[in-house]
């Protein structure tokens, strides 16, 4: 009893409102604990959702890829007028990080990189490229400035008729010097 008493004397006297205390300190662990476990089911629900995602985005990336990448073909070979060219992934295993190269080979010239083509060449590869996008994915309207500065007269009859082609379901707006497309 004297132990007893003793350990009394040295808690101090008691507070009446410990009790009150001890109950506001556990209803607060209380809604933590919850709010922590539902916190930990919304990170693994995001994550679901974020994996859902990147297939999708994956999915639809190289749905669309391929899609440009078979008219991108075809739209080089009737700008240039004859050749071959296509698209190809830089790291197809990777689609999150891949880079996408052109290769091409004009008429007449040997297969080479976009960086090998000249001003003229580098021009229409780029205008094939557009041209095969808008044809997979058109957009209501679309800005061009003087995409036909470095072409020959030639090349400009086979854009102006891509153009006049891709009219009936985009609306471009074109900045140009070249009278031919002008006319057109």
């Amino acid at each position: 009893i004297q132990r007893r008493k003793a350990q009394l004397h040295r808690i101090g006297p008691i507070s009446p409102e410990v009790q009150a205390e001890y109950k506001e300190t556990q209803d607060r662990y209380n809604f933590l604990t919850t709010q922590n476990q539902d916190l930990q089911q919304a990170i693994v629900s995001i994550n679901q959702v974020i994996a859902e995602l990147d297939e999708l985005m994956r999915k639809s990336f190289v749905e669309t890829f391929d899609r440009i990448a078979e008219e991108f073909k075809g739209t080089f070979n009737r700008l240039f007028g004859g050749g071959s060219a296509r698209l190809v992934l830089t790291e197809p295993e990777n689609i999150t990080t891949t880079g996408i190269d052109i290769i091409a080979r004009p008429p007449g010239k040997r297969q080479q990189g976009l960086a090998l083509l000249s001003g003229g060449e580098r021009t229409l590869t780029a205008a094939a490229l557009l041209f095969a996008i808008l044809k997979v994915k058109p957009p209501p309207f679309c800005f061009l400035d003087e995409m036909d500065a470095a072409l020959d007269e030639a090349n400009v009859g086979r854009f102006r008729d891509m153009l006049k082609e891709l009219a009936a379901v985009t609306q471009f707006v074109i900045i140009t010097h070249n009278r031919g497309t002008v006319e057109a």
